[in-house]
């Protein structure tokens, strides 16, 4: 270790690789394009029909209106490094994070269901982070950790501060870390979160406190004292036994003069302001009591409404704390160890825009319930009702590596946009076959429900011969029987690789290899980059069955008849136990006039501890006669998405 004013540094096994000493282990990025499903908008009220959020003028001054908040389900590092490559570097104003303390992480989702309660095991994603974080035991959490930090450095503004909330297990460790990444200038606080639970240990002293670290980027840092005042004390009060003219409390001192027979006394009696004004000031009573780095908030108890279904559940008071002090309305706060949503409710309840992510399904949707339901939250409604009596401001639903391909069925434009990303090609316009360019090749992307037939490809060829192209890849899921022939006797007759040349049709053999590079690949084992292969996943959906009744008057009627969960070893048992499988279904939402683009939630259903069952039927009046499209959201108890699409006309 050398100079500690300059420069800290933690070796751990991970870190240097015995054999190539010296060398620190690579902070990779990778770019994955983000899947957007849903954009939230609209709240549930008491009726089922919607009212509109936040009028502007309720909006903070930087606050831009057309602003939509973040919730990211996959895993952080890729979301991360995603947003870094996307042109989000700089851009967070405060990150607070609550990490597994290296105690090891239980992923396991227990809930009820009617009369059941039920435990699901850990998803094959949530596994490989639990086997990737503690399989080295100290280092590979260290690893785990150096890694994400790293990348929440170079999101965090100038201006920004980072909390990280940590326990006995590992607090010295990523202290020692982040003075190395944050630099040990700008390591600002270590603060002592102690709360009071039950009383269990008899051998040493009870561990009843957490720390949180607190570091700037910069010197230049905000921290608004002022908002986080505590108050003073009775006995404190009582001191300050004056009133002035404009009722503000204060108590008469003597000044601090070498000479003066009453120097650095206090609370001096009231003659010597009359009689030796120059000896003596008043001591107004401040605003509130200067905050200190040990905070005495108390856990969240059995029977608080702020209470979920989540074991590593915050209470909101602690986050509220940090964002007062170390952002200001408008600004950006990030949390990428989302949990129960506790800092996004925090950050939406004090004006603050807000990014989030999770590896956990469940956790997204506790989440997202938790921020559909903020409007009866029982502080808003005491603390400034007419002011916070209105939903969540407008938020996104993003996926990131596993992506569900059902989501772009009705949006051929935006399964386009997201090929040509994944690809890393840019996209063309003007043209009917040809989607984009990749250096000097023109791209075209193959449809999502169907194999590529001969007659698409040679589509592809003429075009591109009608605009001077000569070189042209192809991608698509599958591929007919005919260009898989043509495929193994060009290759068998050429010697050409088997995987990456194709041509149109038997009778252009020729024509087709003279000047012109056709190259078929397949989505996604060789669309994507190797080193982005294993974080990508197309993902399977439920199977929802939905009636439909159009009543005169132009009244819907929508009812789930059948919800079925895939049929996997891990949830074959959980299903099994189920009297009526539409009990599976936690969540679900309708946009009654899709338009093809984003999914805006006009109306949900959802289950809440009160009341832990979803409605089956939803009504809706249309306006006006005619074509329209519907689109349902369905969201199991952990978390996993089904969506469908029906047309209907309103006569």
């Amino acid at each position: 270790m050398t100079d500690n004013k300059k420069y800290v540094e933690l070796l751990w096994a991970e870190k240097y690789d015995k054999y190539k000493k010296g060398k620190k282990i690579p902070i990779e990025k990778p770019n994955l394009p983000f899947q957007i499903v849903e954009t939230i908008n609209k709240p549930r009220i008491k009726g089922g029909m919607q009212q509109f959020l936040y009028p502007e003028d309720q909006y903070p001054p930087n606050y831009p209106k057309d602003w939509k908040n973040l919730l990211i389900w996959g895993d952080n590092k890729l979301v991360m490094s995603s947003l870094i490559k996307q042109g989000w570097a700089g851009k967070i104003n405060l990150i607070y994070i609550d990490p597994p303390f290296f105690t090891g992480a239980d992923f396991t989702i227990r809930t009820k269901l009617g009369d059941e309660r039920i435990e699901k095991e850990p998803s094959i994603i949530e596994a490989r982070a639990y086997k990737d974080t503690w399989s080295g035991g100290i280092a590979s959490y260290l690893k785990y950790m150096y890694e994400r930090l790293v990348l929440m450095r170079e999101l965090l503004a100038e201006n920004g501060s980072i909390y990280v909330h940590l326990d006995w297990h590992v607090g010295h460790y990523v202290k020692v870390m982040m003075d190395e990444i944050f630099g040990y200038e700008n390591y600002q606080n270590e603060i002592v979160w102690c709360y009071r639970e039950a009383i269990n240990s008899k051998k040493r002293w009870n561990r009843k406190h957490d720390v949180i670290l607190f570091y700037s980027k910069t010197n230049n840092f905000v921290f608004n004292y002022k908002e986080v005042l505590e108050t003073h004390l009775e006995t404190t009060i009582k001191k300050f036994k004056h009133i002035d003219e404009k009722g503000k409390k204060y108590r008469l001192m003597g000044r601090g003069l070498k000479d003066s027979p009453i120097t650095s006394q206090r609370d001096v009696p009231v003659e010597w302001e009359k009689n030796h004004p120059e000896l003596v000031y008043r001591h107004y009573l401040p605003e509130g009591k200067l905050p200190v780095d040990y905070w005495l908030i108390d856990i969240i108890n059995q029977a608080a409404t702020e209470r979920l279904a989540f074991d590593t559940q915050k209470p909101e008071t602690l986050l509220k704390r940090i964002i007062l002090a170390s952002s200001n309305p408008g600004d950006i706060v990030a949390d990428f160890f989302c949990g129960s949503g506790t800092t996004l409710s925090a950050a939406e309840k004090l004006g603050r825009r807000w990014i989030s992510s999770d590896l956990s399904k469940f956790a997204i949707q506790v989440t997202r319930k938790r921020l559909l339901d903020i409007h009866n939250s029982k502080d808003l409604l005491e603390e400034k009702k007419k002011q916070y009596d209105k939903p969540a401001r407008p938020f996104e639903l993003w996926n990131i590596g596993n992506y569900e391909t059902v989501y772009w069925q009705e949006r051929e434009d935006e399964y386009l946009a997201f090929m040509l990303k994944l690809y890393q090609s840019q996209p063309l316009i003007g043209f009917r076959y040809l989607h984009g360019t990749k250096g000097d090749k023109v791209v075209h992307i193959g449809p999502l429900n169907a194999p590529v037939t001969m007659e698409e490809v040679e589509k592809v060829v003429i075009e591109c011969r009608a605009n001077n192209f000569d070189k042209a890849d192809v991608l698509g899921w599958e591929w007919s029987y005919e260009v898989n022939e043509l495929a193994k006797e060009m290759a068998m007759k050429n010697g050409v690789d088997l995987k990456l040349v194709q041509i149109p049709s038997v009778n252009e053999i020729k024509s087709a290899l003279l000047g012109f590079d056709l190259k078929l690949f397949k989505i996604p084992e060789e669309v994507v980059e190797k080193e982005l292969l294993p974080h990508v996943k197309f993902v399977e959906v439920a199977y929802l069955e939905i009636e439909t009744k159009i009543k005169k008057g132009n009244e819907v009627t929508l009812k789930i008849t059948d919800f079925q969960i895939p049929p996997t070893a891990e949830l074959a048992e959980i299903a099994s136990k189920v009297k009526d499988s539409r009990e599976l279904i936690d969540y679900w939402a309708i946009d009654w006039d899709y338009k093809g683009d984003t999914f805006h939630n006009q109306w949900q259903s959802f289950r809440v501890r009160k009341n832990p069952k979803v409605e089956y039927k939803a009504h809706y009046k249309y306006e006006e006669k005619g074509k329209y499209q519907i689109m349902v959201k369905v969201v199991d108890v952990f978390g996993n998405d089904t969506n469908k699409v029906m047309r209907l006309r309103v006569k």
